[in-house]
């Protein structure tokens, strides 16, 4: 049902007042509705058009006038849902009506296109009533308005003008909007107003200045508009504004915690993160801002449970001040927090809040931390701010906020902002807290798995480095050891496990133990490869690993013997060691490289050189010469020029390798061992060939005394006698010929060896109290500090070794 928009009376003809008429006609043009409104217009009762086409209403000859509200003409709407402007229709008794008509496409409840009419009497003229009415419009708009000339002298100005620039409009007339407003903007506006006047275009722009009487700088939306004639000749612009700062604020603090979201975090660093959090609240919310950790954040511990009570310590991690003014303290230092004072109560509630300087609170927390409050009274602190940084339910410390640049007092939406940003670091600061404890705890695995320091050996000088990766990658899986095998050996090894943290930890100190084990049995290099890959093939099986991934790892197992100076070498996917000759260059070792560790069923060969004394070997893990900045090649080259320089010690090569191969920021662990080798002189090595006769042990022993005598090792006659004696009637009893003694002296250590071609080991037992036999090894063993037996490529070789130092110093009391 229409409904009149207006009452104007009960006579036909009151058309005084300002009504409008209202009807509704369907898409074929017929009236499908008639207000009373109508019937006051025109003179028609709705029985008489309802039903009835529309066109019958035109008094004048409009061809389609009711389906002009659809068609193109300068009154249609751009998307064609409406049409406007004026129309003649007939009243009842005959006269003519002239009236502004709106139509509005519409549909019906049954979905049928629908228009809803609007009409009023056409006026040609405001009156009078309604000039007043424009008068006080403009008077009173909320928005500032202002008009000026050509000359762009100030013709008319609103309250809200006067208000901004604290002058009447009369004192304004006829001056120009930069002499009104001294300030950078006016003088932007007024080049806008002179645009407008060249081009007839409107023109927007955004001011951010302080109005008289304010405190705060306002965000103002301007738009100069041309004012013309009827003919389109300038007559001059049209200046509004509008303050819209509560929206630019929210604006602003929509953009800070945006900008926090991706400038907090960037690190895994505790001290880092809490930087970047004062950083981000510098200069936009506060004019200096401090972030005080709990202690236990920077060692990566657990917090302690239950809530902070009493006095609360905490650590400076982070201050930033805006301008030249410096904080009292940049580096980190302790805050003791008295139970009364703002932190520890924003601690206690979770919540933050502000204060003014002037409150008793903070005067009587002020003495509790003089250097705050001294750089507060000197800089004219006037408003304080602290918010709590906690994180999953745990309390991690206190960021305090103050103001003393900013006239303006902390206000409710700084501290809805300040609460946003602190929750937002307060996660990353705990991510970096349980990084940095994960990352402490696979340290210390690590360094409690590797050795460190290495043993003197009689083989080898040696010198290493080990590197955890940077970063937030964390610590792999390298390591290195050197293992002091029989006949005054030794073995050099080099290895990496794939992938970073505790479980890449976990297996090094798996793999790294069990070739010490399989290096005590003296394995040849090829073999001891192989069974240390069907050890990760088993890790690699486990129902723990298949929870971290595949357990995959490279090795480089190395034995070198001072005696023959050759070293016997086998890889597992390892990169090849450099090998530096005494006076020459450095080259890779060539040599076959086995498929990595973890593959299973593959062979692994062996690569067998003669080093001269003195040659330098430098093993290493793939961290130390891969890079995504430079080449594999050039990265070896730089390798074999550092390791080639002269230097007084292996330490010292150590250090040159490292200052021309490491990268600033590395995401991969990095471990090196260098050694260089020596060798046993011919007077310090003895050896014969011995019959496989029962009458030869008796000669045997003979040259063993006569070479101790030569030795000046006297004190060992007796022991090295009976040693040789129970070898070499074993290896002639069980062994097979060709049968061999040999006698190796270094560092107060005395070496016997026998060797023969079979490949059965001895085994001690003990022999019952009848047995005429069985007690040979158990008394070599009970002889020597050590003893075992090791495989050759032709047989088999027991020793025992001495400690002649010990033995010469005699039995303790």
């Amino acid at each position: 049902m229409i409904r009149p928009s207006a009452t104007p009376g009960d006579r036909p003809d009151d058309l005084g007042g300002v009504f409008t008429a209202t009807a509704t006609v369907d898409d074929r043009g017929i009236v499908t509705g008639w207000s009373e409104d109508a019937r006051l217009l025109l003179g028609y009762g709705s029985d008489e058009v309802v039903g009835r086409p529309a066109a019958g209403l035109l008094a004048e000859d409009v061809s389609g006038a009711v389906q002009r509200c659809g068609a193109d003409g300068p009154g249609r709407n751009a998307d064609g849902s409406g049409w406007n402007g004026r129309v003649t229709l007939r009243h009842h008794d005959g006269g003519r009506v002239e009236v502004g008509l709106l139509a509005h496409r519409g549909m019906t409840d049954g979905g049928a296109v629908e228009w809803f009419v609007v009409c009023a009497p056409a006026r040609e003229a405001c009156t009078l009533g309604e000039h007043v009415l424009l008068e006080r419009a403009f008077a009173q708009s909320p928005y500032i308005l202002a008009i000026y000339d050509t000359d762009l002298r100030s013709v008319r100005a609103n309250a809200e003008m006067e208000r901004a620039v604290a002058m009447t409009d009369d004192e304004m007339r006829g001056l120009r909007l930069s002499e009104i407003v001294p300030h950078p903007d006016a003088e932007k506006n007024e080049r806008a107003m002179r645009r407008v006047l060249e081009t007839g275009r409107r023109v927007y722009l955004e001011n951010y200045l302080r109005v008289p009487g304010e405190s705060r700088e306002h965000a103002w939306s301007i738009c100069v508009a041309p004012v013309v004639d009827s003919s389109h000749r300038m007559n001059g612009v049209c200046f509004t504004a509008h303050d819209m700062t509560k929206r630019y604020w929210a604006r602003q603090r929509l953009l800070l915690i945006n900008e926090a979201g991706t400038r907090i975090g960037r690190t895994l660093d505790v001290a880092r993160t809490a930087q970047e959090l004062a950083d981000v609240a510098v200069p936009r919310l506060a004019d200096c801002a401090t972030v005080d950790l709990l202690s236990f954040l920077h060692g990566g511990e657990e917090p302690r449970p239950g809530p902070l009570t009493g006095p609360v310590s905490m650590r400076r991690t982070a201050v930033q001040c805006a301008g030249a003014v410096e904080a009292p303290a940049r580096r980190e230092y302790m805050v003791t927090y008295p139970d009364f004072s703002p932190p520890v109560q924003c601690l206690s509630t979770g919540r933050p809040s502000a204060y003014d300087t002037t409150d008793p609170l903070m005067a009587r927390w002020a003495p509790h931390d003089p250097a705050w409050a001294a750089m507060m009274r000197e800089q004219g602190v006037h408003s304080v701010m602290v918010a709590p940084i906690r994180a999953r339910g745990i309390t991690l410390g206190v960021a305090f906020f103050s103001r003393h640049q900013h006239p303006e007092p902390f206000e409710q939406d700084d501290i809805l902002l300040a609460e946003e940003i602190t929750t937002r670091a307060a996660v990353c600061i705990d991510n970096a807290r349980r990084f940095t404890r994960e990352r402490t705890t696979s340290v210390t695995l690590q360094r409690s798995l590797l050795p460190r320091e290495l043993p003197e050996h009689v083989a080898v000088d040696v010198a290493f480095r080990y590197l955890p990766a940077g970063g937030s990658v964390g610590v792999g899986g390298d390591w290195f050891d050197v293992i002091p095998l029989s006949g005054a050996r030794v073995a050099l090894v080099v290895g990496d496990v794939v992938g970073h943290g505790l479980h890449a930890s976990v297996t090094m100190g798996r793999l790294r133990t069990a070739v010490r084990t399989l290096a005590d049995i003296d394995l040849p290099p090829d073999e001891l490869l192989t069974h240390l890959d069907d050890l990760v093939v088993r890790l690699g099986s486990d129902d723990e690993a298949e929870t971290v991934g595949d357990v995959g790892a490279t090795c480089m197992y190395a034995v070198y013997d001072p005696v023959s100076r050759r070293c016997t070498l086998s890889a597992a996917g390892h990169p090849m060691p450099v090998v530096v000759p005494p006076g020459g260059t450095a080259e890779l070792l060539e040599m076959p490289i086995g498929p990595p560790l973890g593959l299973g069923s593959l062979p692994f060969e062996t690569a067998e050189v003669e080093l001269p004394e003195g040659s330098l070997l430098a093993f290493y893990t793939d961290g130390l010469v891969e890079s995504r900045n430079h080449d594999i090649d050039e990265r070896i080259d730089t390798l074999r020029a550092a390791v080639s320089r002269t230097a007084p010690s292996l330490d010292e090569v150590c250090d040159t390798v490292l200052d021309a191969l490491l990268p600033p920021q590395s995401d991969d662990d990095i471990a090196l061992l260098l050694a260089r080798t020596r060798a046993l002189g011919p007077g310090q090595v003895a050896g014969w060939d011995i019959p496989a006769e029962p009458s030869a042990v008796a000669s045997a022993r003979q040259h063993a005394a006569d070479q101790l005598a030569a030795w000046g090792l006297d004190e060992a006659v007796f022991t090295t006698e009976l040693v040789v004696s129970e070898l070499v009637t074993n290896a002639i009893r069980y062994g097979s010929p060709p049968i061999q003694l040999r006698l190796l002296f270094h560092d107060h250590t005395l070496i016997c060896e026998v060797s023969d071609t079979s490949s059965t080991a001895p085994h001690m037992r003990r022999a019952r109290v009848l047995d005429e036999n069985g007690r040979g090894l158990l008394l070599v063993a009970q002889l020597t500090g050590h003893w075992g037996t090791r495989p050759t490529p032709h047989g088999k070789t027991i020793w025992a070794e001495q400690n002649v130092r010990a033995m010469a110093a005699g039995p303790s009391v």
